[in-house]
């Protein structure tokens, strides 16, 4: 029986049970990774991997690779 008032802790306890108890034990863990919300701000970061854009055309920036 489920209450009407669960705790975030609680919640998060049930739904790894059914995850686990549906996908088996891999199976939850697989999925867990694929629905990470993830961290860091991406523009940021990718402006450091590919440096400042070379310029700015009608579809977009534009990177020398």
């Amino acid at each position: 029986m489920i209450k009407k008032t669960m705790t975030p802790n609680e919640i998060r306890r049930a739904g790894l049970q059914a995850l686990t108890q549906s996908l088996g034990a891999v199976g939850m863990v697989r999925f867990l990774q694929q629905t990470e919300i993830g961290w860091g701000d991406y523009t940021k970061e990718r402006e450091s991997w590919l440096g400042k854009p070379l310029y700015k055309g009608k579809m977009g920036y534009y990177w020398r690779c």
